[in-house]
């Protein structure tokens, strides 16, 4: 089997798209209703302008959120992680093979899964990300070790406690890139949150707030546009529409991108989708998951019964070649 190799391989021309001129309420429940995490921004054209994200959704319902805390007594303020967390969870275990983790996440659809001990003591998070560092390290590197504890995220910033509240919550979401956190008890994994689970509940809370229009308007301050910015943006937002609060900073490729250097990019930002153009025009959409479906049949391979595995994704890129730093 002949291994994409260039981004127009493995882009995904068939897309749900939004228009700037959209009210930004709408957008947020655009994306909801489609089950998606970003949209490109295009104009009547077809010329790309930039992406609305869950990041950008993430900051006008955290200020809505806010609002409504005022507005109904601290309503927002009285929802923790307790009560909108997901507890039935997709988990793996230190000693699984990363391809089989891989294998998993792309089956159940899902973006990572939190990694427990028997016990059910929480050691840190495999997702599409850390896959990415398995799929480069494959493909320049021999593995000493396939194993998922070798290749987990265990940063300690992402795990919150059941009575953090839904405002609070949300902060971290929009101070860090992760798109999910783990709730724990006594280091013992309860549940997790993600990114849309906290949307969710915002959205719900924007009913309450009177004038939202004006509200966002005039606390532009308090807004994030960008996944790669860790601070608010200072820039006026002018009407509330999808164009005043879309990320124009977005990273994009072109069709003629290589594979790996589109894996770097998973690796090295908090992208998670990346806008194909043509001259402006946008013609494409790659996502993490898409390079990990195009990558899991020939990272998948059975290893050969000897006490080291070497894992090479020779049909990409030759071993005298490898750019590894």
């Amino acid at each position: 089997m002949k291994h994409p190799e260039l981004a127009h391989d493995i882009m995904v021309s068939r897309l749900i798209t939004l228009r700037p001129e959209m009210h930004v309420f709408k957008g947020v429940a655009h994306l909801l209703k489609n089950n998606i995490t970003g949209a490109p921004v295009v104009a009547p054209q077809g010329n790309y302008l930039g992406v609305f994200s869950e990041k950008c959704c993430m900051s006008v319902l955290t200020l809505t959120a806010q609002l409504a805390c005022e507005d109904e007594k601290n309503l927002a303020h009285r929802l923790h992680a307790k009560d909108v967390m997901v507890s039935r969870l997709l988990t793996l275990s230190p000693e699984m093979d990363v391809f089989d983790a891989i294998g998993l996440l792309l089956k159940n659809h899902i973006s990572g899964a939190p990694v427990v001990d028997r016990d059910q003591n929480f050691l840190g998070v495999f997702s599409e990300k850390t896959s990415m560092r398995v799929l480069i390290s494959s493909a320049y590197d021999q593995l000493p070790t396939t194993r998922v504890e070798a290749f987990m995220n265990e940063e300690s910033q992402r795990v919150i406690d059941e009575d953090l509240d839904l405002i609070s919550i949300a902060q971290i979401f929009l101070d860090t890139p992760y798109r999910r956190l783990e709730v724990l008890r006594d280091g013992r994994l309860l549940g997790q949150i993600s990114r849309r689970d906290v949307l969710k509940a915002q959205h719900h809370l924007s009913k309450f707030v009177s004038n939202p229009d004006d509200n966002l308007t005039n606390n532009n301050w308090m807004i994030h546009r960008s996944d790669g910015d860790s601070e608010a943006s200072d820039e006026e937002v002018p009407t509330p529409e999808v164009g005043s609060f879309m990320d124009q900073k977005a990273r994009t490729i072109d069709e003629e991108t290589d594979f790996l250097e589109i894996a770097r990019i998973f690796l090295d930002t908090p992208y998670r989708r990346l806008p194909v153009l043509r001259d402006q025009e946008l013609v494409g959409q790659i996502s993490r998951r898409d390079v990990l479906n195009a990558a899991h049949d020939l990272m998948a391979v059975p290893p050969p019964k000897q006490e080291t595995t070497l894992l090479y994704l020779s049909s990409i890129v030759e071993r005298n070649d490898a750019p590894i730093d």
